[in-house]
């Protein structure tokens, strides 16, 4: 495998931020049955203004030329919401989400105390990453597409 990079994306990244996260959760969306999974609906406008928020993280993985996996932290008081977690469908598997997440964590800002997140119920190659960096289970709810999900959370070391 080529040498995997991360690094904070920019507005010329979007595009390719946008194709990333289609290919992504198209995968998602045939695994609940669900085609209007809020990823898919996402646009190059939305994604460009997180981008541009001044007090949101947003990363990016190559290989070589090639984005393979993006992630976004919004910071909301003394939490962070991981959002938009993305992995190419063919280079799953590889560390590269282990990869952006370590990059998102040592990028947090001060004052924040809680990182969270929310995935499917019955993703459990997600939940068993996120597992494995230390979020646990704090709750479930229901998404706009009606998928059940589960919160995981992890403090933040002082």
């Amino acid at each position: 495998m080529r040498t995997l990079r991360i690094a904070p994306a920019g507005p010329a990244d979007a595009g390719e931020l946008l194709t990333v996260q289609l290919a992504a959760y198209v995968t998602v969306a045939q695994q609940y049955s669900a085609p209007d999974v809020p990823p898919l609906r996402e646009t190059i406008d939305q994604i460009l203004a997180d981008i541009n928020a001044p007090d949101v993280l947003v990363f990016g993985a190559w290989l070589g030329s090639r984005l393979v996996g993006s992630v976004r932290g919004r910071p909301d008081g003394d939490r962070m919401e991981v959002a938009r977690f993305a992995v190419a469908p063919d280079v799953r598997g590889r560390g590269v989400g282990r990869a952006l997440l370590g990059a998102l964590e040592a990028a947090v800002p001060a004052g924040v105390r809680t990182l969270w997140l929310r995935t499917g119920e019955v993703s459990t190659d997600s939940i068993r990453l996120y597992r494995n960096a230390g979020y646990e289970p704090v709750g479930k709810d229901t998404d706009a597409a009606g998928i059940n999900m589960v919160v995981l959370a992890k403090p933040v070391p002082a």
